[in-house]
């Protein structure tokens, strides 16, 4: 019996055969890779004339949403509207909720007769991400593609759909990774190493990168995992990210006011709250300083029992806030104590604000806070480190201004979205360049 239509793609039924040592490779349809032949190399070369382009964005994930994902999709989108492109983003949002729920229902019975079949059991998470996959699938064939210069993928989920439509498409197809979803997974125990999750996420990655024409990375970081799994140096350029200043300028403070510490970032396990709190418990002599804890998430009762258990008076959970430039506006001290994160624009925002930082050498950070200079890295979950530079910078008024100023100088000459997006508009034009005329890029 040949397998094809709704049931996952030949390429993920291979390396769940192999995992389950299944040899049934003459009932899967053939399917030769459909990355394109055409792969973008060094932008620093090349000077292409820039046009008006059509661009699609897609993301797996809802969009608009609260993160950094969500504010990168709306800074790109929005700056390259302003610069005369048209854009079209695609989430699971623009499709209708009674369409999903109807494919859904077609398409789970389909899948777990498939899985338990030839496996003998249904993995379900793989059988939930096969399900997504299929609808988002089904929706983009209700889009023209054929109308974009360039198709652009938020994450490897996307970027598997679109390689498959791109075989016959033949468009430049960009790739931005916001994360190293299989590593990360392996590093905090969702995945058990050796697992059949391990195997099947990491073969999407790796799909994801065979597709793409190019990869656009948020950070150097980036570079040896992807490199690990099939991506070429010359296929990938780092653009960091960039946004609109809408910082007010540093409020000035009498020398009675308080100092002000802030930490914005969701709370959940991996953005180093707990080692924030312990930090300060260490800390004496606080009667000078305000802590605010700007954000929400499933540890917030944990971390509001440990500020109680330690006798932080001095800290105040804000919860979710839309007002994060005022509070940049007050705050003298920005903390981020993650354990494990990419580029978080929350550290991008208090450069712009003109504000001290404190982070962990963790992803791209430490390529934008450079130690000492503009800003202060330590290592991630190291408290007591954390501790003596929270000391340092409350009790050192010029450290704090002079690092805040290289900061804010470095921000604006490397993260605006400006910045960001003529570095991506002009690979866009270069890939279309080289598309035309059937060059190998």
């Amino acid at each position: 019996m040949k397998y094809s239509g709704n049931i996952p793609y030949p390429y993920i039924i291979d390396t769940l055969d192999t995992f389950y040592g299944i040899n049934n490779k003459s009932d899967v349809e053939e399917y030769s890779s459909t990355q394109p032949s055409k792969k973008l190399k060094s932008m620093k070369k090349q000077n292409s004339q820039k046009r008006r382009l059509s661009i699609l964005i897609t993301t797996f994930w809802d969009y608009p949403h609260t993160g950094g994902l969500s504010n990168y999709i709306s800074e790109l989108s929005a700056t390259l509207r302003s610069q005369g492109h048209y854009v079209d983003v695609i989430s699971p949002r623009k499709f209708p909720s009674l369409k999903k729920e109807e494919m859904r229902n077609e398409i789970v019975p389909e899948l777990e007769d498939f899985f338990s079949t030839r496996y003998g059991e249904v993995n379900k998470l793989i059988l939930k991400n096969q399900r997504l996959l299929y609808i988002y699938e089904q929706m983009l064939k209700t889009v023209d593609l054929e109308k974009y210069d360039i198709l652009h993928a938020q994450d490897l989920f996307t970027a598997n759909i679109l390689g498959k439509f791109n075989k016959s498409l033949q468009k430049p197809l960009f790739y931005t990774p916001h994360g190293m979803y299989t590593f990360n997974r392996l590093k905090f125990n969702i995945f058990d190493k050796g697992s059949v999750e391990e195997a099947y996420y990491l073969r999407m990655e790796q799909q994801a990168v065979s597709f793409a024409s190019h990869i656009i990375i948020l950070h150097d970081g980036f570079r040896p995992p992807l490199e690990s799994i099939g991506a070429k140096q010359e296929h990938m350029t780092t653009v960091y990210t960039g946004i609109e200043n809408k910082m007010y300028p540093k409020k000035h403070k009498a020398k009675d006011d308080k100092i002000t510490i802030a930490s914005i970032a969701r709370l959940g396990p991996r953005k180093g709250h707990r080692d924030l709190l312990s930090a300060l418990s260490t800390i004496n002599h606080l009667d000078n300083v305000e802590v605010l804890i700007v954000g929400d998430g499933e540890m917030r009762e944990e971390l509001e029992e440990q500020k109680e258990k330690f006798h932080l008076d001095m800290v105040h959970f804000l919860g979710t806030r839309t007002d994060i430039p005022e509070i940049l506006h007050e705050t003298d001290i920005f903390v981020l104590a993650t354990l494990n994160d990419s580029l978080p624009l929350s550290i991008i925002e208090a450069m712009h604000a003109q504000t001290a930082i404190i982070s962990t050498e963790c992803g791209g950070i430490p390529e934008i806070i450079k130690h000492n200079k503009t800003g202060i890295i330590i290592e991630p979950g190291d408290t007591e480190t954390l501790a003596r530079a929270l000391s340092f910078f409350i009790a050192n008024t010029k450290a704090r201004a002079r690092m805040a100023a290289n900061a804010k100088r470095f921000a604006n000459a490397n993260l605006t979205n400006v910045k960001m997006v003529s570095f991506i508009s002009n690979l866009y034009s270069q890939a279309l360049a080289a598309f035309k005329v059937g060059e190998k890029i």
